[in-house]
């Protein structure tokens, strides 16, 4: 008979593109600052940010930069892509709150988002947000979509001094959760940051991949939150709420 793994006690989740459409968000920041900088090419302006995001936000978890100076990294290419060099801080401070501003107009959660977490709720699960963002902003878009009661821990980068993949950010999430990191799962978007640090720290990870990438050889791959409740034996988020 196949191995099958034990039920959680607790499960984490990454928030930004996993419960929340931070594609969208990020797209509708974007094409503000882009709007002032007068660049006509969304889709070079896209894999420019993604990749400087990645890049300079790395840094700063890293601690080799502020998060201002990441912020003015990102916007300085932006800006030299559509041809404007030598942008002072002050500059670039005000396109990245524009920025900012675009994108918490663009705030959404997927359209599994609400039900599954009703259901994992009223199992009995305790659950927690493990992400890398910035403390203040991720608390802000959990208040605003209505996220915030559904959580027991909300453990962030920034303030636990440690992001994803190390280990000590998916440790505290489960001391928060008062539970062993063996008995929690981790769901998320991304095989480095969560698949690769949730198994670093003991816990099983689960990637939902909305993308359709190449599936990794070995790691539970889901197109989407639904099929968590599959794996808990749960019925479908949609259905345990009512909605179908």
């Amino acid at each position: 008979m196949p191995n099958t793994p034990a039920l959680p006690a607790a499960i984490c989740f990454d928030l930004d593109d996993t419960l929340i459409d931070d594609v969208a968000a990020s797209s509708a920041g974007l094409r503000t600052v882009m709007e002032r900088l007068g660049h006509p090419d969304f889709g070079s302006a896209r894999a420019l940010w993604d990749i400087q995001t990645e890049i300079s936000f790395g840094a700063y978890l890293r601690g080799d930069l502020s998060l201002d100076e990441q912020r003015r990294e990102r916007v300085r290419a932006l800006a030299l892509q559509a041809g404007h060099s030598d942008l002072a801080d002050q500059h670039c401070d005000e396109l990245y709150r524009m920025y900012l501003d675009g994108h918490r107009s663009g705030w959404q959660v997927f359209p599994d988002t609400y039900a599954v977490l009703n259901a994992l709720g009223s199992a009995g699960y305790r659950l927690a947000v493990v992400t890398n963002g910035v403390e203040a902003l991720q608390h802000a878009k959990l208040q605003a979509l209505e996220l915030t009661p559904y959580f027991h821990a909300v453990v962030c980068a920034d303030t636990v001094g440690a992001g994803k993949p190390d280990p000590r950010i998916f440790h505290t999430a489960a001391q928060r959760l008062g539970v062993d990191p063996g008995a929690c799962w981790h769901v998320g978007d991304q095989i480095q940051a969560d698949a690769v640090g949730a198994v670093a720290s003991g816990m099983r990870p689960v990637v939902v991949d909305r993308q359709a990438r190449q599936p990794v050889e070995g790691v539970t791959t889901l197109h989407d939150l639904d099929g968590l409740l599959h794996m808990v034996g749960l019925p479908s988020g949609m259905a345990a709420t009512g909605l179908l």
